[in-house]
């Protein structure tokens, strides 16, 4: 099974959920905006994107100043939090493969772990 963070008013998500579908994938859609996901969750995307926490950052987002996250102080951990909090911080979409994850910037990169 696919599982993608989806955010129906981002383009992007929207595209590469319609490519998921089009190849005939059976996605789970988890709208991460009303059901964010858990810090621990977060943590396990993150060990699959092999990314860390300040790269999965949506810096635009308003939250993004308010907050302070520029601060290179900031750990993982506070990072994730914040994502927890303000779920629009986290860069989307996220697609979830083979224990593997894939962020759909563009939305042929997911394609990769399928």
């Amino acid at each position: 099974m696919v599982r993608i963070y989806h955010n129906s008013h981002c383009s992007k998500s929207r595209a590469t959920l319609a490519l998921l579908e089009e190849r005939g994938e059976h996605v789970e859609v988890i709208n991460y905006l009303q059901t964010p996901p858990t810090a621990a969750e977060l943590a396990t995307l993150l060990r699959q994107l092999g990314m860390r926490a300040r790269q999965l950052l949506r810096t635009g987002e308003a939250e993004y100043t308010t907050l302070h996250l520029d601060d290179p102080s900031l750990d993982d951990d506070a990072l994730i939090a914040a994502m927890v909090t303000h779920p629009r911080l986290i860069e989307r979409p996220i697609v979830v493969a083979n224990g593997k994850a894939a962020i759909g910037r563009p939305p042929e990169t997911v394609l990769d772990i399928l």
